[in-house]
């Protein structure tokens, strides 16, 4: 007889259920018991555009053996209450259940409520029906419980509890603090034995209120298992082992509302959460056993994969191909550029993000069409056909999350592209799915921080993704003024780098016409009777609009006094930036600079009071702001306003700085020139 080990040590093949000593203190929430403090009239938060507010949200996990399976028993209670019809979306819950090959995540003991209190001070319950509850598949991995809590109002309290038993010990239960709707109280209470080593990581910008750690036990009764091959066997008797535990305590109060902003990557990248990933395990006597990923057994899985690394060795019909580009470009950034350009040219991206590839590249270049996998693997290839050296890069979208470079997870990727190495240890990141991009150029969804290779053999490296292309917006204008205030404008606008990409992109949308409409729906109370765009193709060049504005004076009278306000018709209208407070970081993905250069002719006769100049820097060199006002011949006035970014991303250390940046820029762009006539 042969025992089978599974992971465990002699004595400990199997195992039935013994409770596990209890937490310390006791639970902040108490299912099925509301509080009367839960149902005052008054809003329960600062933020008051919340349409609900998690009260509280308690969470525990531990180890346990029901059923003789070694398993992570997760328990929850939430408790929220809905303060406007907008939030009666938050009565629907839908709770994620991951499983892979024989193991298995499975939610169980389901309940709920939802509370209202009467006019007579009477509190209603009203339970969770199981007609409101049912599973969807959503992956080949994951399947979501989804059910919503029945006779919700405003003001009404829910809640729900459930209990979810897995199998996955190398996944153990995260938990996250924060919502898009602001959270009182949020408390996590995890627990495992001590032969269990788990790296723990903490992500957000929220402190701990509370972070307690502490030692427990916990009583398994462990049952042997005598195998006779072929999945046959029976159990042959059990033993009783108690073992040492860890504890943790984690608490957030007061959790603000993390909600899509200006200049974010996702929302779910700014959420204050614990993560844990099982990294050894080392049972008394035993020698330890290391179980963390490295970057040597994720590449090799990508490189043996059907659709990832299999798939470059089958590209011999490139040859042909990419000859022309060869030996027409000697210098290797030509011929990359050049082999990025046939690839564009043969292929379209369909929009899907991803990593792996939906079939051979061969298949991809016959039908013309296919995700970002298929089309950048098809790219990698190809460079090599040309004898470039070149790697795949894996990269996380910015809709899709920030990376971490703590662990070695794949699931944390979700595109990939081409890194050439260039003499002198220049890497060049080609990408073949944006037309509108010169070969320098990554799109916009590809700027999140940073990439990591894929070597033949070996670790890799972590690249940077910043880009050396700026956005630019560059408006230069000359405006006239008659004596009755009446205003003509003729205006060029110069949208180079990524701001070019965002202008293109905009015009082969809504074509020319509507293009130009939607500029002039930006000056409502202008007439815009012509305009002329240039540099459409040229993507090396800036795309550039011209037109003509113009504004008739109210009457017809000679004013002797006029209050013009020239810049604030090309600025924006608000402060981008309107959270008083913001816990997490401003990213723009790339440097900016906005420039407006106007030139304002007085009526003959008339001078202008020039406002004061103006220069703001942001701390430690991120820029600065600077507006001048000069009279460089009579009857003239030149304003210039120059913006200038010089990070990709500012700290939330920062945003108070750039926020004030930005409402003493408006302000400035919004000052009145006083003008008057001579001698009045």
């Amino acid at each position: 007889m042969i025992l089978l080990m599974n992971g465990l040590p002699a004595s400990c093949w199997a195992q039935t259920h013994v409770p596990p000593a209890a937490f310390k203190g006791p639970p902040p929430v108490r299912f099925g018991q509301p509080e009367a403090a839960d149902f005052e009239a008054k809003n329960f938060v600062a933020d008051s555009g919340a349409a609900a507010v998690v009260l509280c949200d308690y969470g525990t996990s531990r180890f346990a053996s029901p059923g003789g399976e070694m398993c992570v028993i997760h328990e929850r209670v939430v408790r929220l209450k809905i303060l406007k019809k907008a939030g009666y979306d938050y009565a629907t819950v839908e709770v994620p259940l991951y499983h892979r090959d024989e193991n298995k995540e499975k939610l169980s003991n389901l309940r709920g409520f939802t509370y209202v209190r009467g006019a007579d001070g009477k509190i209603l319950r009203t339970k969770l029906d199981d007609a409101g509850v049912f599973v969807e598949k959503r992956t080949d991995r994951v399947n979501v419980q989804k059910f919503t809590l029945p006779a919700v109002q405003e003001g009404a309290v829910v809640e729900y509890a459930y209990t979810i038993t897995s199998s996955m010990l190398s996944d153990y239960p995260g938990w996250t603090f924060q919502r898009d709707i602001p959270t009182r109280w949020s408390e996590y209470r995890f627990s495992y034995p001590m032969p269990y080593r788990y790296k723990m990581l903490y992500h957000g910008y929220v402190p701990l209120a509370t972070s307690e750690e502490s030692t427990g036990s916990v009583a398994l009764i462990l049952t042997r298992r005598a195998e006779f091959g072929a999945g046959a066997g029976i159990d042959v008797g059990s033993t009783g082992v108690s073992m040492t535990t860890e504890q943790h305590r984690l608490i957030v109060r007061n959790a603000p509302a993390v909600r899509a902003e200006p200049y974010i990557t996702t929302p779910d990248d700014y959420l204050t959460r614990i993560t844990c990933e099982l990294a050894g395990i080392q049972w008394p006597e035993e020698q330890y056993r290391d179980l963390a990923d490295s970057w040597p057994k994720k590449n090799g899985l990508l490189l043996k994969h059907e659709e990832f690394g299999l798939v470059l060795n089958h590209a011999g019909f490139l040859a042909d191909v990419v000859r022309p580009a060869v030996q027409a470009n000697p210098d290797p950034a030509a011929r990359a550029a050049a082999v990025r350009a046939l690839v564009l040219q043969a292929v379209k991206y369909d929009g899907s993000p991803r990593l792996l590839t939906s079939g051979s590249l061969k298949h991809t270049w016959e039908q013309r069409r296919g995700n970002s996998a298929d089309v950048n693997l098809l790219l990698v290839a190809a460079l090599r056909q040309a004898g470039l050296v070149a790697q795949p890069l894996l990269l996380s979208t910015r809709a899709h999350g920030y990376v971490s470079q703590e662990y070695p997870l794949l699931d944390q990727f979700n595109y990939v592209l081409a890194a050439v190495e260039l003499p002198g240890g220049h890497d060049l990141l080609l990408d073949a799915t944006e037309p509108l991009l010169t070969a320098d150029a990554l799109p916009l969804r590809c700027l999140n921080k940073i990439g990591h290779t894929v070597p033949a053999e070996g670790e890799g490296r972590w690249v940077s993704l910043a880009p050396s292309l700026r956005y630019t917006h560059y408006q230069e204008v000359k405006m006239t003024l008659d004596a009755q205030g009446g205003l003509t404008s003729q205006a060029r606008e110069d949208f180079g780098g990524y701001a070019g990409l965002a202008a293109r992109e905009k015009l082969a949308q809504l074509g020319e016409k509507k293009f130009a409409a939607e500029l002039a729906s930006e000056h409502p109370s202008w007439e815009m009777p012509s305009y002329q765009l240039s540099g459409t193709t040229n993507l090396g060049q800036p795309l550039s609009i011209s037109y003509t504005l113009r504004q008739p004076a109210e009457t017809a009278t000679t004013a002797e006094e006029l209050y013009v306000k020239p810049l604030a018709t090309f600025s924006e209208d608000s402060n981008p930036f309107q959270l008083a407070e913001r816990s997490f970081p401003v990213d723009f993905g790339m440097l900016r600079q906005e420039v407006i250069s106007l030139t304002l002719t007085l009526p003959a006769g008339y001078t202008a009071e020039l406002p004061k100049p103006t220069t703001l820097a942001l701390p430690d060199q991120g820029g600065r702001y600077v507006y001048a006002a000069s009279s460089p011949a009579p009857g003239t006035v030149q304003l210039l306003s120059r913006l200038t970014l010089d990070k990709p991303v500012y700290s939330a250390q920062e945003y108070h700085a750039l926020r004030e940046l930005y409402r003493q820029m408006l302000a400035k762009q919004a000052e009145a020139l006083v003008i008057k006539k001579a001698g009045s």
